[in-house]
């Protein structure tokens, strides 16, 4: 049994809730997520081996930095300062045709030293790096 007023309309339970508000707030909320996603990505170029091998990356031996556990610096079994890699890395590859780089850090190592070393070697005009995985 429903009240109904003069004008023959029921009148409106009190406890319905509202929901455009909501819809509202909510197509807000995914409008910026929309446009926010984009920024977010983060990507490192990966460049997958070929099997053929030319002559000139044959002839050269690969340069290898490694990070040990301790944070110390080794090129080729060479250890290196850490002021002086990014001038050593630069001499390295004054006279290579080929700007590669292969960085073998310990599981020690933190993320952030391993950045830096990439970093190091980008200014040095480093054009590819690799990781060496395992031991």
């Amino acid at each position: 049994m429903a009240f109904e007023t003069g004008n023959g309309k029921k009148p409106s339970n009190m406890s319905d809730i509202n929901m455009t508000p909501m819809i509202d707030v909510l197509l807000v909320l995914l409008a910026i997520f929309m446009i926010a996603q984009p920024m977010l990505k983060r990507t490192i170029d990966v460049q997958i081996p070929r099997k053929e091998r030319s002559e000139a990356t044959a002839s050269a031996p690969p340069i290898v930095l490694e990070i040990d556990a301790d944070g110390s610096y080794t090129i080729n079994r060479r250890p290196i300062a850490h002021r002086d890699l990014e001038a050593s890395l630069r001499e390295i590859y004054l006279d290579r045709s080929d700007r590669v780089l292969f960085i073998k850090a310990d599981g020690e190592v933190i993320y952030e030293d391993v950045i830096a070393v990439m970093d190091a070697a980008r200014g040095a005009g480093v054009s590819v790096l690799g990781a060496v995985l395992g031991s």
